[in-house]
């Protein structure tokens, strides 16, 4: 036979983690889905849904006992993690916003080609120097 809402609020309030648990399984999923309407995104309403459970067990001494289900309470930790991801969100877009615009990059892919090459013909002159006596490479040296 499962408690009542008010029984698991008064063993949440007492540090009880097998209710906390059962909590936490009744209503994950009703937090995450309204995390996911209010942002849109799946893992910042992960994000919200884990730190709103934090915070509830964090703050289980402020549950009122006698309040009925704890959904609302719930939802409104939920609610206030993600108007405080969404307000990040828009901070980062207006910094992004305010950043100088990278200068276009040059095609470099002429410059490799020719390096390339230049370390080929080095290969070509050292074998060439290679293959001389020692008193002809001193000469050209």
């Amino acid at each position: 036979m499962r408690d009542s809402d008010n029984d698991v609020r008064r063993r949440v309030r007492a540090g009880d983690r097998e209710a906390f648990a059962r909590l936490y399984e009744d209503f994950a999923g009703l937090v995450h889905n309204r995390a996911l309407r209010m942002t849109g995104d799946w893992s910042t309403a992960e994000d919200i849904m884990s730190g709103t459970f934090l915070t509830a067990w964090r703050n289980r001494v402020k549950v009122v006992e006698d309040g009925g289900t704890p959904l609302p309470w719930l939802l409104g930790i939920a609610t206030h993690k993600a108007d405080n991801a969404r307000r990040g969100v828009r901070r980062r877009q207006l910094f992004l916003a305010r950043q100088p615009r990278p200068a276009p990059m040059e095609d470099f892919a002429p410059q490799a080609v020719g390096r390339i090459d230049d370390v080929r013909r080095l290969r070509a002159v050292q074998a060439s120097l290679g293959r001389l006596r020692c008193h002809e490479r001193e000469a050209l040296a």
